[in-house]
């Protein structure tokens, strides 16, 4: 996997999310379908087989969120025939209330914004580390950096990063 790729889809992230969220009106499955296609579309740059890689990675993540939508309205057409209206109607929800759903907004706002003001390096480590999940090596090999200064980063991303929230909750 090209390290274009990786940049090019970690900087479409958040518009590629929301992309996905608009058809399928699930964060975690929004996330799930943006995981599936970062897998699915780097496969294909490995291959060569890609020429504009933004353009297949938005086409492909479209495509696996349809096909996730119409899965579960298949499945959930048949689970819904089993139970009665009257049994739906006294389902509690498991939305947060719109006030609580506010608030998770505000926060993971001023989160992005913090990770904004971080330099470069830091972001990049930031989020190889916390969204991709890679291990402190291969982010280290991959910046062409030792693993002790993607620690350093890390730490010094957390701390920005805290520090900012605490003052975003003492108002």
């Amino acid at each position: 996997m090209s390290a274009s790729f990786t940049e090019i889809f970690l900087s479409n992230r958040r518009a590629l999310i929301y992309s996905i969220m608009r058809i399928v009106r699930d964060d975690q499955a929004a996330e799930d379908v943006a995981q599936e296609a970062f897998v699915r579309v780097s496969r294909a740059v490995e291959t060569g087989a890609v020429e504009h890689i933004e353009a297949f990675l938005y086409r492909t993540a479209r495509n696996l969120a349809i096909n996730y939508r119409r899965s579960n309205q298949l499945r959930g057409g048949i689970e819904r025939n089993d139970v009665s209206e009257s049994d739906l109607e006294n389902v509690a929800s498991p939305l947060p209330s719109q006030e609580t759903a506010l608030i998770h907004r505000q926060r993971l706002s001023h989160l992005e914004e913090a990770i904004r003001q971080l330099p470069h390096r830091a972001q990049t480590v930031w989020m190889l580390s916390k969204v991709e999940k890679w291990p402190y090596p291969k982010i280290a090999a991959h910046l062409g950096v030792s693993p002790n200064t993607v620690f350093n980063d890390l730490k010094m991303a957390h701390a920005h990063c805290m520090e900012a929230m605490v003052k975003i909750d003492n108002g």
